[in-house]
């Protein structure tokens, strides 16, 4: 690999350059789908809440989104299944021996079993978004968030209630990464994780606030696609705006999951007071009020439409690579290569260009990342260059630099073979 060294750091450059530009294309992104997207809602009683109208107001939210909404509550579908929405009832769900009944029936689903408004009419078609939350006394989470992850195969939290004793957080985080398996083969749909609420008992507060740190900022970050987003209900709801009953909606202090300056802000470091990871909304009990619930819903719908978008414009091709009789196969992102839109199909450095990924890139592990990372931001990239025409001739010129390099780079390899 040395003698392609600068080159291919070269090549990463410019796909460095244009995802920079990239990233800046989205920060438009959290407009609402320009048709009715079907959507599902997995809860019980504190989702119902959030849903209402008369509360934290998120029915009407998604409607004026363009979401046609439909949920499951208690004793919802096989099984009734819908009585189970704790995290260890996730693995029956998406991975259990039922699953495929189960998730069957939820695709489908076209009802509300809650109060709230929603569009009036089905635009057809299963149900892309799935939304899953569990219920406050999952935040009761024992153990250490230290502890070791054990393997799905051994952890006994499968399909168990958050009483049980095996509610633990490294449990938690097993079930969590383990529904990753089934999230991956499910690229048409996107699910978004909803984190459980707080509890007012501390007991097991820090542990609450570790894990959904946790299922925020690591559970994804080895994950190739963007068919997955987090919400965190939980960090939302743990400051107020001086009472219960008061929000703090829109404040630059207090704790936050939101869009915020074209960027994601989750600030869990804005609650000061002896008890900063409990919730701060009681309604006698601990249901959020519903000045809570309307925060929540503020912050939420921005982050679901960019979740949306960002899942959308993430399209998938397959390659394949043969080295020395093996045989690679891998699926990578983007629809239209971003070379190819900068200096047109018929450019003789596009050839150039693609003889090196092929000849050169490809027939190395580091190559064949680099190759990886270019078409897995394709899309973006591409929207990039067609917002910023500017942006478009300086990747020109960068690649109209590069390509004879690569060439010469590739008449050397050649002579070296001979």
């Amino acid at each position: 690999m040395k003698p392609y060294a600068a080159t291919i750091f070269m090549f990463l450059g410019v796909v460095l350059l244009s995802q920079t530009a990239a990233r800046q294309a989205l920060a438009d992104s959290v407009t609402p789908p320009a048709q009715p997207v079907r959507l599902i809602f997995i809860h019980h009683s504190t989702g119902q809440n959030w849903l209402a109208d008369d509360n934290g107001e998120l029915g009407l939210a998604l409607r004026d989104n363009n979401y046609f909404v439909s949920d499951t509550n208690y004793s919802w579908g096989p099984d009734s299944i819908g009585d189970a929405t704790d995290i260890g009832n996730w693995y029956s769900w998406f991975r259990g021996p039922n699953s495929a009944t189960y998730l069957s029936a939820l695709y489908a689903e076209t009802e509300t079993h809650a109060s709230y408004s929603r569009l009036a009419t089905n635009p057809g078609g299963e149900n892309e978004i799935i939304m899953f939350k569990s219920c406050f006394p999952n935040s009761a989470l024992q153990g250490s968030p230290g502890d070791s992850v054990p393997a799905i195969g051994s952890n006994p939290l499968k399909g168990q209630s958050a009483g049980s004793a095996s509610h633990t957080v490294a449990n938690a985080k097993g079930i969590y990464i383990d529904i990753l398996q089934y999230f991956t083969t499910r690229q048409d749909k996107l699910f978004i994780a909803i984190a459980a609420p707080p509890l007012s008992d501390a007991t097991y507060a820090g542990n609450a606030r570790a894990f959904n740190n946790w299922l925020v900022n690591d559970w994804l970050a080895s994950y190739p696609y963007r068919n997955v987003f987090v919400f965190d209900f939980y960090n939302v709801l743990t400051t107020n705006g001086g009472t219960e009953n008061i929000n703090d909606l829109n404040s630059e202090t207090g704790n936050h999951h939101r869009w915020r300056n074209t960027a994601v802000q989750h600030k869990t470091d804005g609650d000061n007071d002896l008890s900063p990871n409990v919730l701060e909304y009681s309604s006698g009990d601990d249901h959020p009020s519903t000045a809570g619930n309307l925060k929540a819903t503020a912050e939420f719908l921005p982050l679901l439409n960019l979740a949306y978008n960002r899942w959308k414009d993430n399209g998938t091709t397959t390659t394949t690579t043969t080295i020395g009789g093996t045989t690679t196969t891998t699926t990578i992102s983007g629809r239209i290569c971003p070379a190819r839109s900068v200096l047109g199909e018929n450019n003789s450095y596009l050839e150039n260009l693609r003889d090196f990924r092929d000849s050169s890139l490809a027939q190395s592990a580091v190559g064949r990342k680099a190759i990886q990372i270019y078409y897995n931001n394709a899309n973006s990239i591409n929207a990039a260059l067609e917002r910023s025409p500017a942006l478009m001739t300086v990747v020109r010129i960068a690649l109209e630099e590069l390509a004879p390099m690569l060439k010469k780079k590739d008449k050397c390899a050649a002579s070296a073979v001979k």
